[in-house]
């Protein structure tokens, strides 16, 4: 028996800023552009690759979800302390480089760090928190 992460989720504020973002400034691939009513889950994923992809969906889209709790989020969300997702790369000065040119809101630039990883931090249009690991 095997076990694999299929998919991953990440909220997104804006669909458009999220595709910019995913597929033009990393190059990932668009997999899936789901929208129902005025919402899109967006599922995104490295170009080629069959594997785990990451789902954008919209924040709070649960009816469950007071209007209180649904500004709570987005306030966490733009704070990048909702949630984050570390991709891997063999080249993460590059990338670095890339998504500084890019205008990405750089976190931390790339560092060896104390406990045995290189890698650096950004955040994406929603201010999900994405770090980088160098591996190879």
């Amino acid at each position: 028996m095997s076990l694999s992460i299929h998919y991953a989720f990440l909220p997104h504020t804006d669909a458009d800023a999220a595709i910019g973002f995913y597929r033009d400034t990393l190059g990932f691939e668009i997999r899936q552009d789901v929208g129902y009513q005025d919402m899109r889950w967006i599922t995104v994923g490295p170009a080629g690759g069959a594997g785990t992809s990451i789902v954008l969906h919209p924040p709070a889209a649960d009816p469950g979800v007071t209007d209180a709790e649904r500004s709570t989020i987005l306030e966490l969300i733009a704070k990048g302390a909702y949630t984050a997702v570390t991709l891997a790369t063999d080249d993460l000065d590059g990338l670095f480089e890339r998504l500084q040119a890019a205008g990405a809101d750089v976190v931390q630039e790339p560092i060896d760090q104390d406990y045995g990883v290189r890698d650096c931090a950004f955040r994406d249009p929603a201010g999900n928190l994405i770090r980088v690991n160098q591996v190879g």
